[in-house]
């Protein structure tokens, strides 16, 4: 499982990169889904919440329809951490 350390600037910059769609917001990873409808929202939800249990790593998220928005930190590390890393990419894979 990735590191629970906060990342260095350079690196957190580094490893946005690499996010497709993610973005650096209020200090924490964050990306808008859309989807057809509720339905497939749902779905995407409940497949990032097994990923969320599986880490031991819960994000902030707001859903609406068939729009979810997700929030990556580490909170106890203060900052953005690799295993906020890992998930936005694994979570990446889940949509589309």
């Amino acid at each position: 499982m990735a590191e629970r350390k906060a990342l260095p600037p350079a690196d957190l910059s580094l490893a946005l990169q690499s996010l497709q769609g993610w973005s650096l917001t209020n200090g924490k990873l964050h990306r808008d889904f859309r989807f057809k409808d509720f339905t497939e929202a749902f779905g995407f939800m409940s497949r990032v919440a097994l990923l969320a249990e599986r880490l031991n790593h819960h994000p902030e998220w707001f859903n609406v329809y068939g729009t979810v928005v997700i929030d990556l930190v580490t909170h106890d590390a203060g900052g953005i951490t690799p295993l906020d890393v890992e998930f936005a990419r694994t979570v990446n894979t889940f949509f589309g």
